[in-house]
């Protein structure tokens, strides 16, 4: 009779590399379709099989702009005889992807200001609030005294989680009743950061959709109390967006950015997105870095962006 024993019962646990092929699979099987066909084609073909692998590049939502250019390229360099019509041209365009990728990675600018302020903003939904949760355990960790701030007044239920993780992580925490002054919990977390020498403050804000006038004008007020409370605050204005969202999710994107000044993004929920492909389109348009991907609950399924990894996952 032979004993196995737990390690050999248990399946190794995957990389996150490897978790990420995963998530992004219903993206490459899209991209997959269109590329299968420049297998098959000869030059004769070309206009017909670029056809059909822009349909599926924009299924993607890799973006319009993007992938006319990408294939315009393409189809000169084949012409020219820099590229081949067939397996090259998922390397081309997989290189491509990865150099505009890499034009908006960047990790956070963590300066020497103590605290360092982060102010997270988002829609209801986004993993705004776990996003937060997810880096105060990752820093806390690491070693660096951090403090969540509950701005999230209009929900009970954000409020809530929030000190729930903060329990988790050992991590200082601040709140005020629900319905309270957005402005004022903030200016008091920043304030007890200062007293209590934290390295950084991870401040939680409203999420109702980006068009809603008054959030957007509450938003405005809360980064200009942070800048009170201590100058040069906030020094991150971080954008979280659900990946599924799709076009939305660009949307969500412009609008914040334009309306409150978004300097660095947060793209969660890639674990089984067919769209898998906004975040090149996001850093196209925008030119803003993504700092984080997320791609399941757990605290180790938020890391930061790295896009050759993510270029291969997307032509995997």
């Amino acid at each position: 009779m032979i004993i196995q024993t737990v390690e050999e019962i248990t399946p190794p646990k995957k990389g996150f590399f490897s978790r990420l092929r995963e998530g992004l699979s219903k993206t490459s099987a899209t991209i997959a379709t269109g590329l299968h066909n420049t297998l098959l084609c000869t030059s004769q073909d070309l206009d017909v099989v670029l056809e059909e692998l822009e349909t599926s590049l924009i299924q993607a939502d890799i973006g319009v702009n993007t992938v006319h250019s990408m294939l315009e390229d393409l189809r000169v360099d084949i012409q020219k005889g820099k590229a081949k019509i067939g397996p090259d041209v998922k390397n081309y365009l997989k290189n491509k992807i990865a150099e505009i990728l890499s034009s908006g990675a960047g990790a956070m600018p963590m300066g020497s200001a103590a605290p360092f302020v982060i102010m997270v903003i988002g829609v209801n939904g986004s993993g705004k609030t776990t996003t937060i949760g997810k880096l105060a355990a990752q820093w806390s960790k690491e070693g660096k005294k951090v403090l969540l701030a509950a701005g999230d007044t209009f929900r009970a239920a954000a409020i809530e989680q929030l000190e729930i993780w903060s329990e988790r992580s050992g991590t200082e925490f601040v709140k005020h009743s629900s319905g309270a002054d957005p402005s004022a919990v903030i200016y008091d977390a920043i304030q007890a950061a200062q007293s209590r020498k934290c390295d950084v403050v991870l401040a939680d804000t409203a999420g109702r959709l980006q068009n809603n006038p008054n959030l957007l004008e509450e938003l405005k007020k809360v980064k200009r109390v942070m800048g009170k409370a201590f100058q040069g605050a906030p020094h991150e204005v971080l954008l979280v967006l659900d990946s599924t969202n799709g076009q939305n999710a660009i949307s969500q994107a412009k609008r914040f950015t334009r309306e409150i000044g978004v300097t660095g993004l947060v793209v969660t929920k890639l674990d089984g997105t067919a769209k898998g492909g906004t975040i090149v389109q996001i850093i196209q348009e925008l030119n803003l870095p993504v700092r984080y991907i997320g791609i399941g609950e757990k605290t180790e399924d938020l890391r930061e962006f790295n896009p050759v990894e993510y270029a291969e996952a997307l032509f995997a």
